[in-house]
C-alpha cells in the first residue's frame, strides 16, 4: 500500500470527528471577540500561569529518519496511538516527518485528518482540569494549524482554568482553617464549663465533708449535697472525655492529607466505542501512596459495563500527586464522550 492510498484509509477513519472541528471552530468565534474586551476590564492582579509544556514533538521523535516515522506512524494509527502517550503518537510522528518532507502531500492529509481528534482531546483535558496535558495538546494543534479558529479559545481556557483551581484551592484552605478555628473555640468552651462543673463538685465535696456526723458508730448515709456533688463529678468526667474525643477527632480531620495533581493524562478513547459513538462513565477508587503514585486502582462502577473499565483503569495508574505523609484512598469519575 502507498503512503498516499494509507493517508486515505486514515481520511476515512478520522472522517466523523472532522465535523466536530467544525462546531469548535463555529463556538470559538464568539468567545474570541467577546472575551478580550471582559479580560481588558479586570484589574492587573497577580495570576497563576499555566504549566509550560515541552516542545510539541520530542526530541526522540525528531531525532528518527523519514522511513522510520513513515513506520512509528503507521504503528500508532493501527494501535489507536492518534496523539497520546507524548512521544510515540501518530501525530507527532507526522509532524516530524513534514518537517524533513514538507511537500509530501500524503503527510499534510494526516495531519489534518488527526487535528479533528486532538481538538477533542485537548477540550476534554481543560474539562477535567489536567492543564499540563492540555497544553501539550494544544502545542500540537497550534504547530499542525497556527491559524486553528479553535486556538485563541483553547489557550484562554488554560489560563482561566488555572485562575479558577487556584481559586478554589485558597478558598477550600480558607474554609478548612475557618472549620477549624471554629471547633477550637467550641473545644475551648467546653473545656471551660467542664473546669466550671469540676469547681462546683469540688465545693459541694467540701461542703458535705464539714456537716456533722449524726451517728459515728455507724456508716454515715449519703446526704443530698454529697450525692449531688458525685453526680456533678461524674457529669463533669464525661464532658472533659468527650472535649479530648471530639479534639483529637478535629486534629485528625485538620491533618487529613489533601491531594494535589501533577499530572492526570486522560484515557484513551476505546477505537470501537468511537466508531460506534458510545459514551459513559468510569467510577474508579485508587489508593496514592506517599510517593505521589497510584499504587492501586480498581473499578466500582462503570456504564456501559466493561466498555471503558481498561482505559480508565490504565489511566489511573499513570495519575501523579505530590507526594503525602501517609497513603490516600480517593474516588474518581472518569467520563467518556466523543462529543466533549
Amino acid at each position: 500500500m502507498s503512503y498516499v492510498s494509507k493517508s486515505v484509509v486514515v481520511r476515512a477513519r478520522l472522517l466523523a470527528p472532522a465535523f466536530l472541528l467544525m462546531g469548535l471552530a463555529a463556538c470559538s468565534g464568539k468567545d474570541e471577540t467577546a472575551a478580550p474586551a471582559a479580560d481588558a476590564a479586570k484589574p492587573a492582579a497577580a495570576t497563576p500561569t499555566a504549566p509550560v509544556a515541552p516542545p510539541a514533538v520530542s526530541s526522540k521523535v525528531q531525532a528518527m529518519g523519514s522511513e522510520e516515522l513513515r513506520e512509528s506512524a503507521s504503528q500508532a494509527l493501527r494501535e489507536n496511538r492518534m496523539y497520546a502517550p507524548a512521544g510515540d503518537n501518530a501525530i507527532e510522528y507526522y509532524l516530524a516527518l513534514r518537517d524533513k518532507t514538507p511537500d509530501d502531500a500524503s503527510v499534510k492529509s494526516a495531519l489534518t485528518d488527526l487535528l479533528p481528534y486532538t481538538l477533542i482531546a485537548a477540550e476534554q483535558n481543560l474539562a477535567r482540569e489536567d492543564f499540563e496535558e492540555g497544553q501539550r495538546l494544544i502545542a500540537l494543534i497550534e504547530k499542525v494549524d497556527p491559524k486553528a479558529p479553535a486556538l485563541p479559545r483553547l489557550k484562554q481556557g488554560i489560563t482561566r482554568g488555572v485562575e479558577v483551581a487556584a481559586q478554589r484551592t485558597t478558598e477550600e484552605t480558607d474554609r478548612v482553617k475557618r472549620e477549624a478555628e471554629a471547633k477550637t473555640k467550641q473545644l475551648a468552651e467546653q473545656q471551660k464549663l467542664a473546669e466550671q462543673r469540676t469547681r462546683e463538685a469540688a465545693a459541694a465535696q467540701q461542703i458535705a465533708a464539714q456537716q456533722p456526723v449524726a451517728a459515728p458508730a455507724a456508716a454515715p448515709a449519703p446526704t443530698p449535697a454529697a450525692a449531688a456533688a458525685d453526680t456533678a463529678r461524674r457529669e463533669a468526667e464525661q464532658r472533659q472525655q468527650q472535649a479530648a474525643a471530639q479534639a483529637a477527632a478535629a486534629a485528625r480531620q485538620t491533618a487529613a492529607p489533601t491531594l494535589r495533581p501533577v499530572s492526570t493524562p486522560a484515557p484513551r478513547y476505546p477505537a470501537d466505542a468511537l466508531r460506534s459513538n458510545t459514551s459513559g462513565e468510569v467510577l474508579v477508587e485508587i489508593t496514592v501512596g506517599t510517593d505521589g503514585s497510584v499504587t492501586s486502582a480498581r473499578v466500582l462502577r462503570a456504564t456501559p459495563a466493561r466498555t471503558f473499565d481498561r482505559e480508565a483503569l490504565s489511566a489511573v495508574k499513570r495519575w501523579r500527586f505530590e507526594p503525602v505523609a501517609a497513603p490516600v484512598t480517593t474516588r474518581r469519575t472518569l467520563a467518556f464522550s466523543p462529543g466533549n
